[in-house]
């Protein structure tokens, strides 16, 4: 299911047209987004929890030429789903 597909499924349960529905996916997106970059977790019951988590930097080898490089410390978004989402794919 890619973003265009969620809006309509998100337009026929919520009894919404297309437009009003890609306007609320757009804006949890970008509160999802917003707070994750002010470093806060967003916990939705149920359904599970965004979270910013912190990569060290570290040494790799690059597959070609097995030279060793340095990978840069990053940080990257994680998400863990709730136990009701777990039950519901079971």
């Amino acid at each position: 299911m890619n973003k265009t597909d969620l809006t309509s499924a998100i337009a026929a349960k919520a009894g919404l047209t297309k437009v009003d529905a890609k306007k609320a996916l757009d804006a949890t997106l970008e509160a999802i987004t917003e707070a994750l970059k002010a470093g806060d977790k967003v916990a939705l019951i149920g359904f599970g929890t965004f979270a910013v988590s912190k990569r060290d930097a570290r040494q790799g080898i690059n597959p070609q030429t097995k030279a060793v490089i340095e990978i840069a410390a990053k940080k990257q978004a994680k998400f863990k789903a709730g136990a009701e989402l777990e039950a519901a794919i079971q």
